[in-house]
């Protein structure tokens, strides 16, 4: 019955910024660890950062690493993922995931992890 939808995608020059929210229903956000991960065009899926459910815990992948920025508001069931100097290699479909645990799930992995909730998924276009 739990839902996690992506909300703020959309197109940005290269250089510029976006958004992104996570809201969960349903259930408890503050009980999860959250991922983020994308897909871009033809490529597998990508793991690149994550929160712990203790705010001052976050993660990066070596891709996004001091561009991208991963934040949590537990009292409104939201997790937040602010992208600046976007890059045209961002483009793709980004997805939050209610995670059992970080791991290495933000290493710019391709696998899948256990997860308890996935989000529908947001575009993020980056493009001039």
């Amino acid at each position: 019955q739990g839902q996690l939808v992506e909300s703020g995608g959309g197109l940005v020059q290269p250089g510029g910024s976006l958004s992104l929210n996570c809201t969960a229903s349903g259930f408890t956000l503050g009980r999860y660890d959250i991922g983020w991960f994308r897909r871009a065009p033809g490529k597998q899926l990508q793991g690149f950062a994550c929160i712990g459910r203790s705010v001052g815990s976050a993660f990066y992948g070596d891709s996004v690493k001091g561009r991208f920025t991963v934040s949590r508001d537990n009292a409104k069931n939201t997790v937040y993922l602010q992208m600046n100097s976007l890059k045209v290699e961002d483009i793709g479909i980004y997805y939050c995931v209610a995670l059992f645990g970080c791991h290495t799930y933000y290493q710019d992995n391709p696998t899948t992890p256990p997860y308890a909730y996935w989000g529908q998924g947001t575009q993020v276009t980056v493009s001039s």
